[in-house]
């Protein structure tokens, strides 16, 4: 625009022959999942718990493609008659709700009081602090907002409390907007990411299954934070105490619970280094979206008001990666669980137990090689499953020998 302004002001006439630039791979793209998930169905926000297990399984493209095209996978699960009680309770959701509140009550301060007091005691105690307006109309504003609070609070120098802030992350060719319970930001420059739990902290620890759900949802956050300080330019190279630079998003988070059962709030930093790195891997092994959705057939819809036949189609058209980890992360794992054992598929025992297998993908060609009617013998896998069923073959056979030598009384 200011190109043409410019040519304009020295008098010069626009090329007659200019036509409109063509329509920019992300919007045609936009269009194309708004299609998948149907025209009257409106997207379904991906969150970082939807990414973290999205993470965990990168070779499954029915879900990259779901999220991707913001398709609601809880009602699509149902329409296809395998519905699934994965999620929250609603219970669970108010008491997490109340529990936030009073956490930042008061601007925040006991939030403030446990970052200093876990993640940055060095620092000036946060007498005051700053605690910006986040609003803004769509999830696109609210990021940019955000871009910009977290510059003004950087070049402050004081502590600053972001209240769900929004962020936005690239993840396999489609733009993801995550909230995160709070950002602060520290005297320093850095920033730090706050996850406030429901879950109890007994004695200064937690359960440790439900502490690594949160670091992994965590490191979503960092990864999309760490995106926010490329974009905003030169990080600041401020000296720790030890002599090494200060990073602007720092990789220990404040994971805040419930102390003892009570409703008063502890705090615990969580090294997320190593989730952030699995987490950064794995979101970009995953296929791009673009990919997946040309692939699939022409007309491929997977709104929920669809006949069942015509959704049990479209989703078969993407192929899956089950494993019984997804019972525990998708919606669809009854679905796809059953589908993978009409198919005999090696997957639904486990991932440890498909990598040993190899290029065995069923339990028909498992079989088939450890009997010895098909297989490379020169195969591991194969070898190894050989060598079991002659050992079983054994075993059987010494049984049933001592059984026919001591008659029954």
């Amino acid at each position: 625009m200011s190109e043409f302004h410019g040519s304009a002001s020295r008098g010069t006439t626009p090329r007659p022959d200019r036509t409109p630039p063509p329509a920019t791979r992300a919007k045609g793209l936009r269009h194309r999942l708004a299609e998948l998930r149907g025209p009257d169905v409106p997207a379904k926000a991906l969150d970082a718990r939807a990414l973290a297990a999205l993470a965990a399984n990168p070779g499954c493209s029915r879900r990259a493609i779901l999220d991707g095209a913001g398709v609601d996978k809880a009602r699509l699960a149902g329409a296809l008659g395998a519905p699934s009680g994965f999620g929250q309770s609603q219970f669970a959701l108010t008491r997490g709700n109340a529990f936030e509140a009073r956490v930042k009550a008061d601007g925040g301060a006991e939030l403030l009081r446990l970052a200093h007091a876990r993640l940055d005691p060095g620092a000036e105690p946060p007498a005051t602090a700053a605690v910006p307006d986040l609003t803004a109309h769509g999830p696109e504003g609210r990021t940019a907002r955000t871009a910009l609070a977290l510059r003004e609070a950087t070049r402050a120098g004081g502590w600053t409390l972001l209240d769900h802030p929004m962020l936005a992350l690239d993840v396999a060719g489609s733009l993801a907007f995550l909230e995160p319970d709070a950002v602060v930001v520290h005297p320093d420059g850095s920033w730090s990411v706050v996850e406030i739990k429901s879950f109890p902290m007994v004695d200064g620890a937690a359960d440790p299954a439900k502490v690594g759900a949160a670091a992994r949802q965590a490191a979503v956050y960092v990864l999309a934070l760490e995106e926010v300080a490329k974009r905003l330019g030169a990080e600041p190279q401020e000296p720790a105490p030890q002599g090494a630079p200060v990073p602007r998003v720092r990789h220990q988070v404040l994971l805040v619970c419930p102390k003892d059962f009570s409703n008063l709030p502890a705090g615990s930093a969580v090294d997320v280094r190593k989730q952030r790195a699995v987490t950064a891997r794995q979101l970009a092994r995953l296929t791009r979206v673009e990919e997946i959705a040309d692939a699939l057939p022409e007309g491929t819809c997977f709104a929920p008001d669809r006949p069942a036949e015509e959704l049990t189609a479209a989703v078969e058209a993407v192929p899956a990666t089950y494993a019984p980890e997804c019972l525990s992360a998708c919606e669809l794992a009854f679905h796809c669980r059953e589908r993978a054992r009409a198919a005999g598929a090696v997957t639904r025992l486990g991932r440890p137990l498909r990598a040993e297998l190899g290029g065995l993908a069923t339990v028909e060609e498992v079989l088939a090689a450890a009997h010895g009617v098909s297989g490379d013998p020169d195969d591991p896998a194969v070898a190894a499953l050989r060598r079991a069923a002659a050992l079983r073959a054994e075993a059987l056979r010494e049984a049933r020998e001592l059984r026919e030598a001591v008659p029954c009384p």
